[in-house]
């Protein structure tokens, strides 16, 4: 595992998982649509397994066991065992859902055992993702189908775009991690994430763009709404990350640029940004 990938383990398991489960409402209303479409692309039908990697607290989870059914059943996995919590929580008693703190890439899982292997911006992070697809797909049925959702890239998504490029000039430029390097942008390139697929196994492998607007931050006035989403910036994703050693002086330099170029976005009770992402589908071999 390398170091980078270590770090967002370990930030997984601790402090990024609890500041996700604080804002785990408003994170959960900027990915819903695109969580819905991976799961239209996913159709999944009743008494149908789901395997549900890196499903965070439980959002994707619960809407795939309202498919599924009594009669079918989803088991969620994800690293982060703050998240895992929540998901538990979420979850009514009478659902056929089950959560689990693991490493989908590696966690031994029964073989031959699901219909389907979904995610919600979860397989961007594995260290040898091909590796990690080939793992899973020991646990799916023949023919079994695969439906994720994953970021396009960093230029094109304003939740990263707008705030990262209006601290330019307060924080020092750092060297961007490398194209296939683990993180939310890793699957960015749909040339990538056929070659990952295909050297896994998997078979009718269709990738399409998905963009839609997206709320970020919540508020009852315009001006609120701005303040959270400022707020939301600078506690979860690589902003966080930035400022975290950073003295308050320039953490309200970043705080008044952010909220400056989130100013310029439309919405009242939510910023309104654009974010893009593919839509993969992929088949495991009949026999």
């Amino acid at each position: 595992m390398t170091e980078e990938n270590v770090y967002q383990v370990a930030d997984w398991k601790g402090q990024s998982g609890e500041r996700w489960v604080t804002y785990q409402a408003r994170l959960d209303a900027m990915m819903a649509v695109f969580g819905q479409a991976a799961i239209e692309a996913a159709a999944p039908a009743t008494g149908e397994r789901v395997l549900d990697v890196g499903c965070g607290t439980g959002a994707s989870s619960l809407d795939l066991a309202a498919r599924v059914g009594a009669g079918g059943h989803v088991l969620g996995v994800d690293i982060s065992e703050p998240l895992i919590g929540r998901a538990r929580a979420r979850a009514p008693q009478d659902m056929p859902v089950l959560f689990q703190v693991a490493d989908a890439s590696s966690t031994e899982l029964p073989e031959g055992a699901f219909d389907i292997l979904f995610s919600r911006f979860g397989v961007m992070f594995f260290d040898d993702p091909t590796a990690a697809f080939a793992h899973m797909r020991r646990a799916l049925k023949p023919g079994a189908r695969v439906a994720f959702v994953c970021w396009r890239g960093m230029a094109e998504n304003d939740w990263v775009r707008l705030p990262m490029g209006a601290i330019k000039g307060i924080l020092p430029p750092t060297a961007p991690p490398g194209p296939e390097a683990p993180g939310p942008f890793s699957f960015g390139d749909q040339g990538r994430v056929a070659r990952i697929l295909t050297a896994a196994g998997f078979t009718d492998v269709a990738i399409a763009p998905f963009d839609a607007s997206i709320p970020f931050g919540k508020g009852e006035t315009r001006d609120a709404a701005l303040d959270d989403a400022v707020k939301m910036t600078l506690e979860v994703g690589p902003l966080a990350r930035s400022l975290a050693d950073q003295p308050d002086d320039i953490r309200a330099r970043a705080s008044a640029a952010v909220r400056a170029v989130f100013a310029g976005c439309p919405g009242e009770r939510s910023v309104m940004i654009n974010g893009a992402a593919w839509i993969v589908t992929a088949r495991n071999p009949a026999s």
